[in-house]
Parts: structure tokens; sequence; C-alpha cells
């Protein structure tokens, strides 16, 4: 009898830790989910900025065509993409915004104008707001990866058949050091 009683309850302390962990594993997905939409709506709030930021540009920098049709375009994309290709053309176009800060220094008329800088001060505030949740989501998916891959719990992810997520990364051109010179030359 004794020994029934310790199988049984061997048994029950399994059950117990396969719904901790799956439980876990439900959870560590779910933070990933919850961050990456704290990403799309600081997404939104920049795609909603730059046909504003497009238009206060192009009324200075008309020969600049190139650059804001790009942005336009950029725009387009990353709001009609899926979960990967979003990542990657949002990559793009931090890139490409960058360009109308480097191209408002060749317009002074530009840069002294309010509407332009108000929009600016915003596109700042919604870059920093995208590199904090961008942080939090490679943590998120740091976690939550780890979880699927470490023992117990990597047998219950391949039960269920859990899939590991991407990482954000940055460019590559944003992950090198910029050649100050470069910014300084003007054609």
């Amino acid at each position: 009898m004794n020994a029934y009683v310790a199988i049984l309850i061997a048994l029950l302390a399994l059950v117990i830790a396969f719904i901790s962990i799956y439980n876990s594993l439900i959870a560590k997905r779910n933070q990933v989910k919850n961050i990456r939409a704290s990403i799309d709506a600081a997404l939104k709030n920049r795609y909603d900025l730059i046909p504003n930021l497009v238009s206060s540009v192009s009324r200075y920098a008309e020969h600049e065509n190139e650059l804001l049709t790009k942005v336009t375009e950029l725009r387009s994309k990353a709001m009609n993409a899926n979960e990967s290709e979003n990542l990657k053309i949002n990559n793009e176009l931090s890139s490409t915004l960058g360009g109308i800060k480097i191209l408002s220094e060749a317009y002074p008329e530009l840069k002294a104008n309010e509407n332009f800088i108000e929009l600016q001060k915003s596109l700042n505030e919604i870059e920093a707001q995208l590199s904090a949740a961008r942080r939090a989501y490679n943590s998120a998916v740091m976690i939550y990866n780890n979880a699927l891959e470490m023992f117990p719990s990597n047998i219950v992810a391949s039960w269920f058949k859990f899939s590991p997520k991407e990482f954000f990364q940055a460019p590559q051109n944003e992950q090198n050091t910029p050649d100050v010179k470069d910014l300084f030359k003007r054609d």
C-alpha cells in the first residue's frame, strides 16, 4: 500500500511540474507578444508622424524627392508586412529617417521651421520609445528562447511545438561606427 502511495505522489509531482513548466512557457510567450505589441504601437505613432514630416521637409527640399519617396514607400511596406519582414523594413526605415535629420543640416530654413522642429522632437521621442521597447523585446525573447532550449522545459516545449522567436537586430549600417567626415560632405 505504501508503494502505491509513493508512486501516486511521484506521479502527482510530475503532473504538477509539467503543468507548471507549460504555464511558464505560455507566460513567456505572451510576454514576448505583449512587448511586440508595444513596439507595434510605437511604430504606429511613427507611421502617423511620417506623412507630416515628409510634407514639412518637401516644402524646403524639393530636389530631395528620392529620400522622401523612399521614406513614404518604406512606411507603406512596413504597415502591410508580416512580423519578420516588419522588423527588417523598420530597420531600413530607421536608417532612412536618419537621412532626414542629416538633410535638415543642409537647409537652415528647414532647421529653423517651428513645425519641423516639433516633428523632429516627436520623432526623437518615438525613436527613444522604440529603442526601449526593442531592448525589452530582445530580453523577453532571450528568456523565452532559453526556456525552449533548457532542460526540462525543452521537453514540454517540443511536445507542444513552441517555436523560438527572432531577436531584433540593428541594420548593419547602424552597427558600424559612423564616419563623421561623411556627415559634412555635401554634393
